[in-house]
Parts: structure tokens; C-alpha cells; sequence
């Protein structure tokens, strides 16, 4: 009889034991070093890598063998700015007048979707009207397919900037959007916009320091924001955990964001020598959404698809962003990769490591900025970023070799994230 219990026992173990699955990958590139490897195995158990070894690894019974002796294997992608509530279109800013939030949040979830199922397991939306929090929510509890999501919510502008929800409105519809908007015009309001963040639920803050392109505004390079509205945002950030990213054009703005604090700068269209030497300084980040640049220089020549005030703006980014980010580099800047999907259309954010590269990034450095990096600058180093032990298995698979070919980023053949495959 104690036999039989202990056998019983045994078969209980074995039946509960986590089934091993056995990534063979041709071609790996780790997210940290420098050099790619070959012929290594991933052992993915749940949610987590639990070893990473040279060679084919034998199955042993009940093991799962996942096939990618011709594939090259890296860990999920992230994506520092995106907006996944919307796309740009003709009729962009007529929507902003006919869709509801419900429209938005199943406009949201498609955008996920195809967003994870181009490589990109993590992103950080940086800028929506709130529905962005709710889409990270239902990720989270398996309602809807997508990428791991870090949100900023509502994003801050001063009244007329950027991100003034009622910018370009005309004047009987403007009202007088406050910090719970998002709107700030005083330091008391700098505090309250971002207590307003923490409330609604936000992961970081998004400031936008300077003007826009694609806002109905006529400068997109002024300073917005005073250096003392700036400090109390970052402190009171600081304070509730959060970072702070800041859109930012123009070279004043940015230069007080970072003294500031914030954590990364978006876009960096005008940045100067001065203001990167500060960067490196103070230790933030350039992400430089170059794709987004290319994206709507080339959409301004299409007579009618924006306002002209926007158009004018946009005609001449793609190219000024292109230069300041093969400076940047060449400076030493700390880089990050982020491409303002949305912009564009989702799905095509692995064009910006085609434009890194021709920006004289080297490829393997290029896919460290998308791995590695961004999970540093999020602080979570010890989740994702990387294919070792102890990390959840973010695992995705492209054909041929990026490093040879970096147009190869767009060939995404396999997606798994947190153990789960997506595709295959």
C-alpha cells in the first residue's frame, strides 16, 4: 500500500512537472553580446527561459521542439513610442470629431495585435486619451492579443501645445482644458497633471516640451513649459515612480527637459552639440523616431492629406531627424529605439533599423538599442531585453540574417511571448 501511494505521488509530480519546450536556434543574437552565435537551444519553461545551451539539446520525453535551425533567433522586440489608439489617415482629424472611445479601443486592439505580430513583444504608448490604459489592462488579463504595455495615458502640454486636446478646435469648442486634461500652465498644475496620471492608472509621464508637426499649431519647435513647470513634473514623477519621456523638436525645450531629469528625449529633431554633451551628462536618452520623420515627409507631398500648416512642418523633418540622429551617434549619445508607430502604419516599425543603419548605427548595435537597451531604460533589465536565464521567454524569429541584411527585421516568421506562442 505504500508503494502504491508513493507511485501515485510520483505521477502526480510528473503530471503538474512544467513541459519543457526546446527552442533550436540556427542563428542567435542574445540582445547583449556583441557577436552572434550558432547552433544554441532555448529552454523555455512557462513563462521563463530556463537555460540557454550550445547545441541541440536532446528532448527528453514530454519536451516540446520548436524548429528554427534556419531562422535567426533574438529576444522580443520593444518599442519605446508608439500610440496604439489610432493610424494615420486623410480623415485623421475628422475622427477626432466622429469616434467614440469604444471605436478607438477596437481600433486599439487591432493595432496590438499587428504590432506583436511584427516581433514587437513590448512597447511603451507614450500619448492617448486614456483608452491606452484600458488596452494595457486587457493585454494583461488575456482579452486581447498584443504587446506587453508600459503607458503614459494622457500625455501633458501647456495650453496650445502639442497635446492640448482641443488644439486647432475652433474657438467655441476650445474651452479650457485643465491639468486633469493633461493641460498645464502653472507649477500647482505640474504637480496635479501628473497625480492625475498616477490616479488614472499610468506607467510613466509624457511631456511634450516643445511643439509638434502633426498638431494644427503654427511653430513645432518652441520651448513649452517654464524650467520651474519642468522640475516639479520630473520631482513629482520621481516621487510616484514614474519616468518622464519628452517629445521635443526644438533645442530650448530639450535642453531643460533634461536638466530637468527626464529619462528620454522623442524625436530630437533640432538638437544641438551643446544639448547633446548635456545628455550624456545627465545620462538620458535620444530616441529618435526616424521612420516617423521619413513617414511624414514623404505623406506632406500628397496634396490634402494634411493641413497646410502641418504640411509645411512635415516636409522638412524626415531629413533634419535623419542628420541629428548620425550625429547623435557619433557624439556617443545613449540611443534608444522608438519609431512613433502610428505615424505610420503599425507594422512597419522595423524600418526604423533600416534607417538606423544607413544613420551609421551597425546592425548588431541597432537590435541591441530594440532589446537590451530599452529594457534598461525601463528599468527592467531583470523581465525581458535579453535571452538568459531567469527572463520571461520573449523569443521572436526573422529569416535570413539581420546582420547581413537588415532589411530582414520586416521577415518575422515566429512570435512568442511569455512562453505562449503567437506565431509560428
Amino acid at each position: 500500500m505504500k508503494n502504491l501511494i508513493i507511485l501515485f505521488m510520483l505521477t502526480i509530480a510528473w503530471s503538474t512537472q512544467a513541459q519543457r519546450t526546446l527552442i533550436y536556434a540556427g542563428r542567435m543574437i542574445d540582445g547583449v553580446s556583441d557577436k552572434m552565435k550558432t547552433e544554441q537551444t532555448i529552454v523555455v519553461e512557462d513563462k521563463t527561459i530556463v537555460s540557454v545551451e550550445e547545441g541541440y539539446t536532446k528532448p527528453m520525453n514530454g519536451d516540446q521542439i520548436i524548429d528554427l535551425k534556419n531562422k535567426t533567433v533574438m529576444p522580443g522586440l520593444i518599442d519605446m513610442h508608439v500610440h496604439l489608439e489610432g493610424e494615420t489617415s486623410k480623415d485623421g482629424y475628422l475622427k477626432e470629431f466622429t469616434m467614440n472611445p469604444a471605436d478607438i479601443a477596437f481600433e486599439s486592439a487591432k493595432h496590438a495585435k499587428t504590432t506583436l505580430m511584427t516581433g514587437f513583444t513590448t512597447v511603451r504608448d507614450v500619448g492617448g486619451s486614456g483608452v491606452n490604459i484600458s488596452l494595457r489592462n486587457a493585454i494583461n488579463k488575456g482579452l486581447v492579443v498584443g504587446p506587453r504595455i508600459y503607458t503614459s495615458g494622457k500625455s501633458l502640454a501647456i495650453t496650445g501645445g502639442h497635446a492640448d486636446p482641443t488644439n486647432g478646435y475652433r474657438e467655441d469648442l476650445m474651452g479650457d482644458p485643465s491639468a486633469k486634461d493633461g493641460v498645464v500652465n502653472s507649477v500647482e498644475d505640474a504637480r496635479k497633471a501628473v497625480r492625475q496620471r498616477y490616479k488614472n492608472g499610468a506607467d510613466l509621464i509624457k511631456i511634450t516640451a516643445t511643439g509638434g508637426v502633426l498638431s494644427v499649431a503654427k511653430d513645432g519647435v518652441g520651448a513649452h513649459f517654464s524650467q520651474e513647470e519642468m522640475d516639479q513634473i520630473v520631482k513629482t514623477a520621481s516621487d510616484l515612480g514614474f519616468h518622464v519621456a519628452a517629445h521635443a523638436h526644438g533645442d530650448e525645450g530639450m535642453q531643460r527637459a533634461v536638466k530637468a531629469g527626464v529619462k528620454t528625449i522623442e524625436h530630437g529633431t533640432y538638437m544641438s552639440e551643446e544639448t547633446m554633451k548635456l545628455m550624456k551628462e545627465h545620462g538620458a536618452y535620444y530616441i529618435p523616431t526616424i521612420t516617423a520623420g521619413m513617414s511624414v515627409a514623404e505623406l506632406a507631398k500628397i496634396d490634402g492629406y494634411y493641413p497646410a500648416m502641418v504640411a509645411k512642418k512635415a516636409a522638412v523633418i524626415g531629413p533634419q531627424i535623419s542628420s541629428t540622429f548620425s550625429k547623435a551617434y557619433k557624439m556617443g549619445v545613449p540611443i534608444g529605439f522608438g519609431t512613433d508607430a502610428a505615424v505610420y502604419p503599425h507594422g512597419e516599425n522595423y524600418k526604423e533599423f533600416i534607417y538606423m543603419v544607413a544613420g551609421g548605427m551597425p546592425a548588431m548595435e541597432a537590435i541591441k538599442c530594440a532589446t537590451s537597451v530599452n529594457a534598461e531604460i525601463l528599468g527592467k533589465s531583470d523581465l525581458f531585453g535579453s535571452l538568459k536565464k531567469g527572463l520571461m521567454a520573449d523569443i521572436i524569429a526573422v529569416d535570413g540574417n539581420p546582420l547581413e541584411q537588415i532589411d530582414d527585421m520586416g521577415k518575422v516568421s515566429f512570435v512568442m511571448k511569455e512562453g505562449v506562442v503567437y506565431m509560428d
